[in-house]
């Protein structure tokens, strides 16, 4: 029997959307703070900063008076991350359940992330989610990353799926703009890292809860 849903297909991004990795992270570019000498800094701080990839999210927590030390806080923050990027990363309440669901009624998943490919199969494969999420495109797979809209074109295409059954959702407005980029409809969870700030960057729907992630699939945009 075909699926009645409005989309079948939902693209993930990893961090703050289908996984909160945020005790991780956090701890990861405090690790590397102190390696350099400096303070830690308060996880909700770094958490503001995370969307962009590791360079950048170390460059914000360094700031411009030591920006010249990057490479230096990247040689500590990336193996330590590798080695701990479990330690604490969860899928969000309720989340498993509806894509479960979801799955149930004939959507697929993939998840578009700007973290290295090798940590995003790792967190994956270690919270079970290897089977439910099938396609993966991270930070380092193309030569681009969101928001440009390359990745997010190539996993409507491996999915089979047509862009208007497509739906990117996200935490942050990197994910709003990819979608718009690739003219994909767009949802803003407001449950991950960004809060409700992401409420400002233009998204087609925003939800508070899976459970309303499953009614927006069923019933599209309003």
């Amino acid at each position: 029997m075909a699926s009645t849903l409005a989309f079948r297909h939902v693209v993930l991004d990893l961090d703050g959307t289908l996984v909160d990795t945020k005790d991780d992270l956090a701890a990861a570019v405090n690790v590397a703070l102190g390696a350099l000498g400096l303070p830690p800094q308060d996880p909700r701080t770094l958490l503001g900063y995370v969307g962009n990839g590791a360079r950048v999210l170390l460059e914000r927590a360094l700031g411009a008076a030591h920006g010249d030390r990057i490479d230096a806080g990247l040689d500590v923050f990336m193996p330590w991350y590798r080695a701990h990027l479990l330690d604490h990363a969860v899928v969000y309440a309720g989340l498993r359940a509806a894509l479960e669901r979801l799955a149930a009624e004939g959507a697929v998943f993939s998840v578009l992330t700007n973290k290295p490919a090798d940590m995003s199969a790792k967190i994956l494969a270690g919270l079970d989610l290897e089977a439910l999420c099938p396609r993966l495109i991270a930070g380092d797979t193309l030569p681009v990353r969101k928001p440009d809209p390359a990745g997010l074109v190539q996993l409507v295409v491996a999915a089979g799926v047509p862009p208007t059954a497509t739906l990117m959702v996200g935490d942050s407005a990197v994910d709003v703009a990819t979608g718009r980029n690739a003219a994909i409809a767009t949802c803003a969870v407001l449950w991950g890292f960004n809060g409700a700030a992401v409420r400002g960057a233009g998204a087609d729907a925003e939800i508070a809860t899976p459970a309303e992630l499953v009614a927006l699939c069923r019933d599209g945009l309003r």
